[in-house]
């Protein structure tokens, strides 16, 4: 597979709308002419995720997320990497939140969700995705699930009584107001995203919805990784490694 035959895929799998929606939300860092054979994917460009690549000689870098430039130098010293290690890298940002295999909804299907009521989509502001549980369980059993999956810890506020049914979910930066009212109005007994502070939680506590949180990386990762096997379906030569990012968020 080429540069060329990667992008037309990226253009099959989301479609024009979509990646048109959002401006400068997806692009290359970094492009080179080789041959792709082995695709490294990750949540996060980073100095550490590059190294991986490296050490696992990929040739494309697909992430979630690009080097922030309010990280300052980072984005420079990524490129500087990448243009000396020869590896191209593809990140995609809002359009793997909002298409239908996206991040809300990868992170859904490892939790074992049901069915998939409402999928996460942007309308003035990211909306959470909506699924339910055909059998109740306890908050302490999606608790350990939730801990397991993204193995690491993960921070849970408890602020009702009733078995869990029927969650919103967040993915990375989830954690407005905004967002989990809509969870409200739509029923959820919990909300689940992968960043907090302190009115996520003073909310939360106000209109009894439990909260769970994860990392932003590793509650986003189930999204990149659900893209990188539908590029594998579409061209099965390719060969695909999980790039190991450390989970620092939770420490």
């Amino acid at each position: 597979m080429n540069i060329t035959q990667f992008e037309q895929y990226i253009s099959i799998l989301f479609g024009e709308e979509l990646l048109t929606q959002i401006e400068d939300e997806y692009g290359f860092t970094n492009k080179t002419d080789d041959e792709i054979r082995k695709i490294g994917y990750a949540t996060n460009l980073s100095l550490e995720t590059i190294e991986e690549a490296k050490k696992h000689d990929v040739d494309l870098m697909v992430t979630h997320h690009d080097a922030w430039d309010f990280i300052y130098g980072l984005k420079e010293a990524c490129i500087e990497k990448l243009k000396e290690y020869d590896i191209s890298h593809f990140w995609i940002h809002a359009p793997l939140d909002y298409v239908e295999f996206g991040t809300c909804t990868s992170l859904m299907n490892v939790l074992g969700v049901d069915s998939i009521i409402k999928y996460s989509v942007y309308q003035n502001n990211s909306l959470p995705g909506i699924g339910e549980y055909n059998k109740e369980l306890s908050f302490h059993e999606l608790v350990e699930k939730m801990s397991e999956k993204l193995k690491e810890p993960i921070r849970a506020w408890q602020y009702n009584d009733k078995a869990v049914k029927k969650i919103g979910v967040l993915t990375g930066a989830g954690n407005s107001s905004d967002a989990m009212k809509m969870a409200v109005e739509e029923g959820c007994d919990t909300y689940i995203t992968g960043e907090v502070n302190l009115y996520t939680i003073q909310y939360a506590q106000f209109v009894g919805i439990n909260l769970l949180v994860g990392s932003h990386t590793f509650t986003e990762i189930f999204g990149v990784e659900s893209l990188a096997y539908k590029l594998k379906a579409l061209e099965p030569s390719i060969t695909l490694t999980l790039l190991p990012e450390t989970h620092f968020e939770v420490m």
